[in-house]
């Protein structure tokens, strides 16, 4: 069974709850830092996590109003915001040097915090996020209509996995299950029965929906500067970060490459669980990581296109 451990952090005036999977016997292994997405949780990635066992320490935090962090009464939900709290937290945990995934949202925050501090991260995996999907991408409106049609609460555990069911059909039921587990609290006797969210709902709405355009990254200058190896992971069925997108970052930067999962949208790590953990242990455990890769080259021999792989069960990687 791998070690878990959960601490609180202290970043700008808010409490930031750390998980930490690894052993004891191994405090020195290479880390990895895990961003999850706009309404995720640390503990989403806890599979993948125990998937880069023994080898790595991994650390993963609930950002900024999700989980068991504390909400800003300033609602800075923002990419440099999220970059600060990043660096605050790699430098509390005396973090020198280390790996980073990111999923969505996370991959966002992964890419700027790469960029502008490239003595900081080894290596970067970007789970199905990249210039022009935040903006343009079908997945993008989705994202959007789901934020304004979000319930408060729910009356009843049942009545939150329906919701859930309908919302992510695609998620194994064990995933979905999770996810409400982490992601909902029962309300207060002042709130009324049932369950509500644990993460600012409010908040994080009126940002995403109505972004400050002087605070949206412009992810595309941060991609080509970023100076580590990078794989950028997209979900075959993803509505939001699309072909043409990835196949532009890796035209744009020489050390940049990506592969394609097949069957798994936009959360490629609950959609394709054993492929995904596959990928990102043969990535992040390679240890020639001081020259990135050249454009289009692939993680798999069978590529269908160039700086592409087709990944499923079965399938190279």
């Amino acid at each position: 069974m791998t070690r878990r451990t959960e601490h609180t952090l202290q970043v700008d005036g808010l409490s930031i709850a750390v998980t930490e999977w690894g052993e004891p016997s191994a405090p020195d292994a290479p880390a990895v830092v895990m961003l999850h997405g706009i309404r995720g949780y640390a503990e989403t990635f806890v599979h993948v996590a125990q998937a880069l066992q023994p080898q790595r320490r991994v650390i993963a935090f609930d950002q900024r109003g999700r989980g068991r962090s504390g909400w800003d009464p300033q609602r800075r939900y923002v990419t440099a915001t999220y970059v600060a709290d990043l660096l605050a937290v790699a430098d509390q945990l005396g973090l020198a040097r280390f790996d980073l995934l990111g999923h969505s949202m996370g991959g966002i925050n992964a890419i700027v915090f790469a960029s502008t501090y490239p003595a900081r991260v080894r290596r970067l995996l970007i789970e199905d996020a990249g210039p022009g999907a935040f903006e343009h991408s079908p997945g993008a409106g989705r994202i959007k209509r789901e934020l304004e049609q979000t319930p408060a609460g729910f009356e009843s555990w049942e009545a939150a996995s329906a919701y859930m069911r309908a919302l992510r059909p695609s998620v194994p039921e064990a995933a979905r299950q999770q996810r409400l587990q982490e992601m909902l609290r029962p309300r207060r006797a002042e709130e009324g029965t049932g369950f509500t969210w644990r993460y600012d709902l409010a908040g994080i709405a009126a940002v995403r929906l109505n972004p400050d355009p002087a605070q949206v990254a412009d992810l595309a200058p941060h991609v080509r500067a970023l100076a580590c190896p990078t794989l950028v992971v997209r979900g075959g069925r993803s509505d939001y970060l699309q072909p043409d997108m990835a196949q532009a970052m890796a035209e744009a930067n020489p050390r940049l490459r990506w592969v394609e999962i097949a069957d798994a949208g936009h959360y490629v790590h609950d959609d394709q669980p054993e492929v995904f953990h596959r990928v990102a242990r043969e990535f992040l455990l390679e240890e020639a990581a001081d020259a990135g890769a050249p454009s289009g080259s692939t993680e798999a021999d069978a590529a269908p296109g160039a700086g592409r792989a087709a990944a499923g069960p079965g399938a190279a990687s």
